[in-house]
């Protein structure tokens, strides 16, 4: 999904270095309403990049973030934003899916989406307009490729 003319990549080496180019990602996702998937292998940073850029929008602080693996969905709001955190991963159906709401969320005005394994569905794979593909490079070496339409 992400257009190489519109891509923006950095690299991170450290869990600091990607909670500060949260920051950056943060203000490249902006404006609102926005459905970002988030791809990238278990423990490649995506959880962790919620937390830099829930910190940068002043949603959350970064020890309040956490992986919504088992209950779906987290929501952090800001004076300007509301994130929503979303992890897919033990999700099997669209049906499944269905009971979470994505369309509502993404109706509101101030909604920044963050969907972990988004991919799996085609629904949510047409509703998003941003990606951020994280690779993990060995270590605590990432690579982010942040792509938005």
């Amino acid at each position: 999904m992400i257009d190489a003319k519109h891509e923006r990549r950095f690299k991170t080496r450290s869990v600091n270095g990607t909670m500060a180019i949260a920051e950056r990602v943060a203000e490249i996702l902006m404006p609102t309403p926005r459905l970002v998937i988030l791809r990238g292998e278990m423990g490649a940073g995506k959880t962790t990049l919620v937390k830099g850029i829930a910190a940068a929008l002043g949603a959350a602080d970064p020890a309040e973030v956490t992986s919504p693996t088992f209950t779906l969905v987290h929501e952090y709001k800001g004076a300007k934003v509301k994130i929503y955190h979303l992890d897919l991963y033990r999700l099997e159906t669209e049906r499944e899916l269905a009971t979470l709401g994505i369309e509502e969320m993404i109706a509101e005005p101030d909604a920044l989406v963050l969907v972990e394994w988004g991919e799996k569905f085609p629904s949510v794979v047409a509703m998003a307009n941003g990606e951020v593909a994280m690779e993990n490079l060995g270590g605590d070496e990432r690579l982010m490729v942040i792509g938005v339409k």
